[in-house]
């Protein structure tokens, strides 16, 4: 079996179109442009003239437009004058009034404060009185609060020297005794002072033992919030590098 010829002819367009004939067209050719009617320079000249003087309709127009203004100008300007004189009027009228009724309110308050003056007199006495009453009531209550708490703060610091005192002879006799059965031949003198010694060096062992305590205990707040920050950053920055991926 041999190939199939799919091979077509060639057609020179040119001979084609020479074969078909000139068109028809519709609209007008560049000759038809080109020989179109034109106007001389003289004419030319004359529109131009024309234009540079304008059209006496349009000023005409124009002028009447500009009477007609004015005249509304004229009426807004009339109106606006004879109200203001109007509104000066009625403020004249108005001081007027205000100096008439406060001429009269000062003769009637004068004749009026005479009565007043008397009564406010006597009701400042009796104010005067009752506030004496008062502050004489409210100090005395202060000075009797006042002594019973200082009463009951000496009451409290007595309490706590006797329980002081209390202690220091409940250690001292228990220190006492052991050193009579260690150490008979010593003197009381002796034990008794360095019975005395040996409670301060104890209390200020209590006292370095409080604040090593609050010391540690401060450390390990620290260390926490410390812990708390490094974990809030580490979400932080996995939030953001998720989000940069995502995006």
């Amino acid at each position: 079996m041999g190939k199939r010829d799919n091979r077509v002819a060639y057609m020179n367009p040119i001979a084609m179109a020479r074969w078909r004939g000139p068109t028809q067209s519709a609209g007008p050719t560049i000759q038809d442009y080109l020989n179109r009617p034109r106007p001389t320079w003289e004419e030319v000249k004359k529109q131009l003239e024309n234009k540079k003087k304008g059209s006496k309709a349009l000023a005409e127009f124009e002028e009447k437009m500009n009477e007609n203004w004015k005249k509304e100008l004229e009426k807004s300007r009339e109106k606006l004058l004879s109200g203001n004189e109007s509104s000066s009027r009625k403020r004249e009228r108005k001081k007027k009034k205000k100096k008439k009724s406060y001429q009269l309110s000062s003769s009637s308050s004068s004749s009026d404060s005479s009565s007043s003056s008397s009564d406010s007199e006597d009701e400042e006495k009796k104010q005067g009185k009752k506030r004496k009453k008062k502050n004489h009531s409210h100090k005395s209550s202060q000075s009797s609060t006042f002594e019973s708490e200082s009463e009951s703060k000496e009451s409290v610091k007595k309490k706590r020297k006797s329980k002081d005192e209390t202690e220091k002879e409940k250690y001292t006799r228990t220190l006492s005794k052991k050193r009579k059965k260690t150490y008979p031949e010593d003197k009381p003198l002796s034990c008794e002072s360095s019975s005395e010694s040996d409670y301060e060096e104890e209390v200020q062992a209590k006292k370095k033992r409080r604040h090593e305590e609050q010391g540690k205990t401060m450390d390990k707040v620290k260390k926490k919030k410390k812990k708390q920050n490094k974990k809030h950053s580490k979400k932080k920055k996995k939030k953001s590098s998720s989000s940069h991926k995502s995006g």
